[in-house]
Formats: structure tokens, C-alpha cells, sequence
């Protein structure tokens, strides 16, 4: 599981390094209709950044689910088990390099098949002085002969920051890693964020794919927008390779060096 919570990270530091691509477009008038600050990056990516850690130990307390009444606990979090779920707790600790972690988050699962989900539910939950409410939803899922298997998260959560500044994060991103001769990943989704009175809207078209053992995206396209405004981005052909062909709301065609 920690690899698929690595990969899900990975797909969200490639979009992070498109919309830097984004904002240091050479082109001045194309530059003003889409650029993007990096705080605006930051509260477009903060919401995965700061419940990464929380994901983890959720799926840790789903893999250890025990009969109803049941309690699990270590220094850091625990929970207490029902037959729908369970109640975790978290005691002021550090996850993943987050700040002290505190509060009471509500885990309902269900398991059909080959596939297991849960919804944590926030309310006032707090990561140092940055308060989140709102829920979180994973699925995990493999095919039939096991070759491959996908980690979906739909948020609906709304982040305030310790400024009094909100941000609020809807959609779905889905990563499927794909084992054969070699070993692959897929990234699926849209999702939008509201922060200080602008839309941002991520949409992939095509899912974005590679080889693990190559550091770019090398084929796939999505489209970033903010407040309506698009731009597109083409990965290529499956070449592993830093080069994508982006797409202005004028037509204008521009090759980018994407960065690792």
C-alpha cells in the first residue's frame, strides 16, 4: 500500500511541475490569461499534502480491521472497531513530517469482491493550526489475475489555514499500477479547487502513462485551467522522454521541457 500512496504523490508532483511549466511561459499575453503563482500551486496540491500522512495510517487501521468492540492502538493514533467501521483517534503526533496531528475521524468500509473502500469523515480536525472538514473516500481495487490494482481518493473537504484562509478541494484522482514485463502506472481524474475567490479545474483526458522506471509522463494529455481558462497539455507518443506539447486557448502550440 505504501507504494500506491508513492505513486499517488508522484502523479501529484507531476501536475504540480505542469503548472509551474505553466506560469513561466515566455509568451507575456498568453502568460497573463493563465498564469499561476506558487501559492496558488501550493492550494491547489495542499489538501493531498497535508492528509498524505493520514492516509496512510487509515489504511493501516482498514488492514488491521478487528471484530466490533475491538481496540487498536500505538503511540500515535487508535481506534475502536464496529461492524461498519471504526472511530480512529489521533494523540498531537507527527505523521510523515506533518505538524501534530489532532482529533476524532469517523472510518465507515464495505468490501465487495475484489474491491475494499472507506470514507473518513473531518469535522474540526486539526493539522497543527490548519483545520479540515469534509470526507475522504478510497477505493482499492485489483483485476481479476491480479496484474494490476488502483487506488482511487475522492475528496469533498474544505482546508482552513491558520491565515483564516479557506480552500476547498472537490473530485477524484485515481492512479492503476500495472504489472507485467515491466511495471506501469496510469493516472486518471478531474478535480477542482476554490481558493481566494478563483476556480482551478485539473481534467486529465487520456490517462496520463509511463514506465516506472521512466521520470516523465510519456504519453496522455489533460487540461489545467483557472476561472475557465485552458490551457491543454500533450505528453506525447510513449516515448520516455521531458518533452510535452502544450496547447494555448489561442491555438498557439509551444514544446516545454518538463523538470523532474
Amino acid at each position: 500500500m505504501k507504494n500506491l500512496i508513492s505513486f499517488f504523490k508522484k502523479s501529484l508532483l507531476l501536475v504540480s511541475t505542469l503548472l509551474l511549466v505553466i506560469s513561466c511561459s515566455d509568451d507575456d499575453t498568453t502568460k497573463e490569461e493563465v498564469s499561476l503563482t506558487q501559492t496558488e500551486l501550493k492550494a491547489m496540491l495542499e489538501t493531498d499534502d497535508i492528509t498524505g500522512g493520514i492516509d496512510l495510517a487509515l489504511y493501516d487501521l482498514y488492514t488491521n480491521t478487528g471484530s466490533s468492540g475491538k481496540t487498536m492502538s500505538n503511540e500515535c493514533y487508535s481506534a475502536v472497531y464496529s461492524d461498519t467501521g471504526y472511530v480512529a483517534t489521533f494523540n498531537n503526533c507527527v505523521l510523515n513530517g506533518t505538524e501534530n496531528v489532532n482529533g476524532t475521524l469517523s472510518v465507515t468500509y464495505n468490501q465487495q469482491g475484489e474491491t475494499g473502500s472507506f470514507t473518513a469523515s473531518y469535522v474540526d480536525f486539526y493539522v497543527g493550526e490548519i483545520k479540515i472538514n469534509g470526507s475522504r473516500s478510497f477505493t482499492f481495487s485489483t483485476n481479476s489475475n491480479d496484474s494490476s490494482i488502483t487506488f482511487q481518493v475522492t475528496s469533498e473537504m474544505t482546508v482552513e489555514k491558520e491565515d483564516g484562509s479557506i480552500i476547498s478541494d472537490n473530485g477524484t484522482k485515481s492512479t492503476t499500477i500495472a504489472f507485467g514485463n515491466t511495471t506501469s502506472y496510469s493516472i486518471s481524474g478531474s478535480w477542482t479547487v476554490v481558493f481566494e475567490g478563483n476556480t482551478y479545474n485539473v481534467t486529465v483526458n487520456n490517462p496520463l502513462t509511463s514506465e516506472v522506471t521512466c521520470n516523465y509522463v510519456s504519453s496522455g494529455d489533460m487540461d489545467v485551467s483557472k476561472n475557465g481558462l485552458s490551457v491543454n497539455v500533450d505528453f506525447g507518443d510513449s516515448t520516455c522522454d521531458n518533452v510535452a506539447i502544450m496547447t494555448y486557448p489561442n491555438g498557439v502550440k509551444e514544446e516545454i521541457v518538463l523538470k523532474d
